[in-house]
């Protein structure tokens, strides 16, 4: 089978992001282990060049750069962004972000302790008011391989199928402020830093054709 890069399109990664969260990998894993006082200053100086780099060409003040990096500890992995496809007929559920005013499947970062589908159906619920089961995996994609605006982090996202259980309405929350659901071909504008017009078409070929196996990069 093919990878799901090949099906959605995929653009290589600006130079100086590679370079800064390849620093800022080194330091992070370094400062988990490191025991000399040296090494544990020249793996700080090494996060600090990171930042540097990345605040230069992104155009973001250095200390916000900073301070993302100093929030991460341990071994340096991916992170992993969780979103639920729910369809109702032909209509897939959506909620428009607040922080950018584009529409995205229900989704987060999946929390520690969390099973991935679990997670998927809190955020579907915390987002959407709408309460759901998760029914399948339908891909697991490596976001650099897709046309999302770059982020500082390497990013995992999986995306599952969701069943409709009851509908709610919207909740009070920090991060959504509108739900819906739209026909494959009436999508309004996307979070691009969340979704992609090309895999939204490729979830719904994979709902409708439930015999395909999980997509994956």
């Amino acid at each position: 089978m093919r990878s799901a890069s090949s099906r959605m399109g995929s653009r290589p990664l600006p130079r100086w992001l590679e370079w800064a969260r390849k620093l800022q990998s080194i330091s992070q894993t370094g400062l988990t282990y490191a025991k000399d006082p040296y090494d544990l200053e020249r793996y700080r100086a090494i996060r600090e060049l990171a930042a540097e780099i990345m605040a230069e060409h992104s155009g973001v003040e250095p200390e916000y750069v900073r301070s993302l990096f100093e929030r991460e500890a341990g071994h340096a992995t991916p992170k992993v962004d969780v979103r639920a496809a729910v369809f109702r007929g032909e209509t897939v559920l959506l909620v428009r972000e607040r922080s950018d005013g584009g529409w995205t499947l229900p989704g987060g970062w999946a929390d520690p302790g969390e099973p991935p589908s679990e997670a998927a159906a809190r955020e579907v619920l915390e987002e959407s008011g709408h309460s759901v089961r998760i029914t399948r995996l339908l891909a697991v994609l490596d976001r650099d391989s897709h046309p999302h605006p770059p982020l500082p982090y390497h990013v995992y996202k999986l995306f599952f199928e969701g069943e409709l259980v009851r509908e709610g309405e919207l909740p009070q929350n920090t991060e959504t402020d509108e739900v819906g659901f739209f026909p494959e071909h009436d999508l309004p504008p996307l979070s691009l830093t969340r979704v992609t017009p090309g895999q939204m078409g490729r979830l719904f070929e994979l709902h409708r054709h439930p015999e395909l196996p999980a997509d994956f990069d």
